[in-house]
């Protein structure tokens, strides 16, 4: 006789983390097919469990500020003239009518989604994917995410890097343990032909994923590319962009507006240099990243996922809403020495002109790029953070067994 099927509510509050409990859904489903799983995503539309056909159990709506609120107040308001405090409470209060018949609650995010989870006086798991002890050199807990770690409701607290879980034990929270990147999980090459040529540095553009932003800063991309090249010329270094795919369709557009041509998912230009060429995909992000001697990116989680593989970053400030100074300074302390962030404000001229040359000393930097490659690796820490997280879920459902 089959035991009756065990029910996990996934909470979280940001894209990020939606696709990192995405991921850990997609192992538990594997171990254990007979788990029901729901899901109440507090910021956009959760279209990472919509992917995987999870129940959404509350409303959703993006948000003017796309989740960056935090990074710059005044869009707070923004978000408040848009009614968010009106959805948050029609969240709570799906997630409080839904939490009864869960077994288990896991929450992935900061304060928002535990003090969500802990508001259900039920069971929950903390996996506080956000926030890092590497900003600062300690992570700052603060009386409420204090409160909610703390708690004996709290059964597990999960950290994105080893060096917070140890910081948190430090702090009397022994329950804190490494989780790891669970996106990182899924970062095995496919295969896919780059067309790349041998022996040629390849520089990765990575624009960030949420429109009309990454329309903006794949055309700012574009423009230090043509500062690249009149330092280093076209035969000497190759670009190819992980683009989703809204982005892709934008091509066109995009290349006559900046005086590209397009072909084929391909922009190219002529230049004094010679002509510099730029393949675009929307489903090579695993081999780009694999691949590449060096990551330009505007982005945030896929940043952290080159990071990890070894990949160094250079960095230029954005006019928002995510990819702003601030976002890519907090970048830069999160990352350390992989990461080089030009500029203080949204890009100029002459912005660009030194990312150049910080590209081209870069790629030639060979004690630079080795040293990325072995600190990048041990600042995140090993991959399976999906099966680590699922393994200590289905434990607690005494499931592990079956």
């Amino acid at each position: 006789m089959s035991s009756p099927s065990k029910r996990i509510l996934f909470i979280s509050n940001g894209h990020g983390e939606d696709n990192h409990s995405s991921y850990v859904i997609e192992t538990l489903l594997q171990l254990y097919p007979n788990l029901e799983v729901a899901a109440m995503p507090i910021v956009g539309e959760g279209n990472a469990y919509r992917r995987l056909n999870v129940p959404i159990i509350g409303p959703t709506q993006n948000m003017p500020s796309g989740g960056f609120s935090y990074i710059n107040r005044l869009r707070l308001f923004t978000d408040l003239k848009a009614g968010l405090v009106g959805l948050t409470w029609r969240q709570l209060q799906a997630v409080w009518q839904y939490a009864p018949s869960c077994d288990l609650i896991m929450a992935t995010g900061d304060t928002v989604s535990q003090g969500f989870a802990y508001s259900t006086g039920y069971p929950y798991v903390s996996f506080i994917s956000c926030l890092s002890a590497l900003y600062e050199g300690k992570l700052n807990v603060g009386p409420f995410i204090g409160t909610f770690l703390r708690s004996p409701r709290c059964l597990g607290v999960f950290t994105r890097d080893p060096y917070t879980a140890k910081d948190l034990k430090k702090q009397g929270i022994s329950k804190a343990q490494f989780g790891g990147i669970p996106s990182l999980d899924k970062l095995q090459p496919t295969g896919k032909d780059l067309q790349l040529k041998t022996h040629i540095p390849m520089i990765a553009l990575l624009p960030g994923s949420r429109l009309p932003e990454a329309v903006r800063n794949f055309k700012l991309q574009l423009n230090l590319i043509l500062e690249i090249v009149k330092i280093m010329p076209p035969e000497k270094i190759q670009f190819r962009a992980a683009l989703v795919p809204k982005l892709m369709q934008e091509l066109a557009t995009i290349a006559n507006s900046e005086g590209w041509q397009y072909n084929d998912n391909q922009l190219s230009r002529k230049t004094e240099q010679g002509t510099v060429e730029v393949f675009c995909y929307s489903d090579a992000f695993n081999d780009i990243l694999h691949n590449c001697t060096l990551m330009l990116g505007m982005a945030g989680l896929a940043v952290d996922q080159g990071i990890a593989l070894g990949k160094p970053v250079i960095q230029v400030p954005g006019e928002g809403p995510q990819f702003t100074y601030e976002f890519a300074e907090a970048q830069n302390r999160l990352i350390g020495s992989c990461a080089q962030t030009i500029g203080k404000g949204p890009a100029t001229p002459e912005t660009l002109t030194q990312a150049a040359k910080c590209v081209a000393k870069t790629v030639t930097n060979e004690a630079y790029l080795q040293e990325c490659e072995e600190k990048g690796k041990a600042r995140f820490g090993p991959s399976g953070a999906s099966e680590r997280i699922a393994r200590f879920l289905l434990s607690y459902l005494e499931l592990d067994k079956e």
